[in-house]
């Protein structure tokens, strides 16, 4: 092995340990930093060039989650989750309808917004009406979390992985959401079942539900501000037929948004997550001093992502294992390079599909599932590390495996190329 490749080895093994550990002894550091120290240790120690750092980063991805940020963030502060969240659930006059309407829109939303702002608004609205209505708002809880994950896995918007996978791939939107829709909406069917099997205690009781909210939106900025996220879900189908990227059509909506809504611009920048594009861009430049390295040639070389059953079946193996070890999107990072040396569109798919729904499997699998946990914890809801892992664990060997058939069935039908 050589030099370069020993240090670029070392940098990546201590990069990743400090994402997976979140905190080392003697060592301020969490998954941030630990993926920015990485990327400048790889320009410091002269496995890359500043140009090549630089040149390694995603602007595609960076400037999709930007306009997807500016844009959501617009949204939140107009009241449009807690509108939704609200109307929609109101809908609801029994336990079970509660869930079944909890799934659903979480699943829905979470598929053109991105599931970490989904579950972020949502999660205070559902304590709430739990509470008015003397629920336990636990199992509710679980099911929101839950479906965001499958729910986001449908489209590229879903969630930060999927727009890497999307951009990286060239799949088109329309294509990506076609392909995995049978896979979320089938998850979500599935999500109810098994929570409802969990906690039929808790479902037994017909009595009617009573909701005391008050509604707090403000319905003429939603109207401008859901306009413009209206028009962008639009681009998202119809832009390449005009020849627009659909980085450039997030953008021009979180242009648009800022220039046509009521909310303060220094408010809506003040909201967007600069912490997770720097988290994407240290990544993206670790991933590639690894890959300029030359060390992951020889696994490159071993075919094991092939174009068939077994390369897709191991991609999902692989992605309920290190899903758990880094969290679904450093994972997603990390099997880029090996993916655009297959060129198989059937594996893009089962990697968006796959490192999505085993973020379901624990509690540190995926982000939403932080948020909600440590947001209902906030609201005086604690939710178990063994109540959640339950419920997860079995929706994820359900959800992982229908995935691979779904996908590979269409692959057999020529849907896939």
């Amino acid at each position: 092995m050589e030099n370069s490749q020993l240090i670029a080895l070392i940098i990546f093994c201590l990069t990743y340990l400090g994402i997976i550990f979140t905190r080392l002894p003697g060592v301020n550091i969490d998954r941030p930093s630990a993926a920015f120290c990485g990327a400048i240790a790889m320009v410091l120690f002269g496995v890359l060039t500043p140009g090549e750092a630089v040149a390694a980063i995603d602007t595609n991805t960076i400037f999709l989650l930007l306009g997807m940020m500016i844009i959501i963030a617009t949204l939140q502060l107009d009241g449009f989750f807690t509108l939704i969240a609200r109307k929609t659930i109101a809908y609801s006059k029994t336990r079970f309808r509660l869930l079944c309407l909890i799934v659903l829109m979480t699943g829905l939303s979470s598929a053109f917004l991105v599931n970490d702002a989904v579950v972020l608004m949502f999660t205070p609205v559902i304590i709430r009406i739990c509470r008015s209505s003397k629920l336990n708002p636990v199992p509710y809880l679980i099911a929101e979390i839950l479906s965001s994950n499958v729910g986001s896995a449908m489209t590229m918007t879903g969630n930060p992985q999927n727009m890497l996978i999307g951009m990286s791939s060239g799949i088109p939107y329309s294509t990506f959401m076609l392909r995995l829709l049978p896979v979320s909406l089938t998850g979500m069917l599935l999500i109810v079942g098994v929570i409802r099997l969990l906690y039929r205690k808790a479902f037994n009781n017909k009595e009617i539900l009573v909701f005391s909210e008050q509604e707090t939106a403000k319905p003429v900025n939603i109207v401008r501000s859901g306009s413009v996220f209206l028009l962008v879900v639009i681009g998202f189908f119809l832009g390449k037929q005009f020849g627009l990227s659909i980085p450039l059509i997030a953008l021009t909506g979180s242009a648009l948004i800022l220039l046509l809504g009521k909310a303060k611009p220094s408010d809506i920048i003040h909201q967007v997550d600069w912490v997770l594009l720097l988290f994407f861009a240290s990544l993206f430049i670790v991933v590639s001093g690894i890959e300029k390295s030359g060390l992951l040639n020889s696994l490159i070389q071993g075919n094991v992502f092939t174009d068939d059953l077994k390369g897709l079946a191991f991609i999902h193996g692989l992605s309920l294992v290190l899903s758990q070890v880094v969290s679904n999107v450093p994972f997603a990072v990390l099997m880029l390079p090996f993916l655009k040396t297959a060129g198989s569109s059937m594996l893009w798919l089962g990697l968006a599909s796959a490192s999505t729904l085993a973020g379901n499997a624990t509690i540190i699998g995926a982000m939403a599932n932080l948020i909600v946990i440590e947001s209902a914890e906030k609201g005086g809801v604690k939710i178990g590390v063994i109540e959640f892992f339950i419920s997860g664990i079995i929706v994820t060997l359900i959800t992982l495996p229908l995935s691979l058939v779904l996908l590979y069935v269409q692959h057999l039908l020529g849907w896939i190329a």
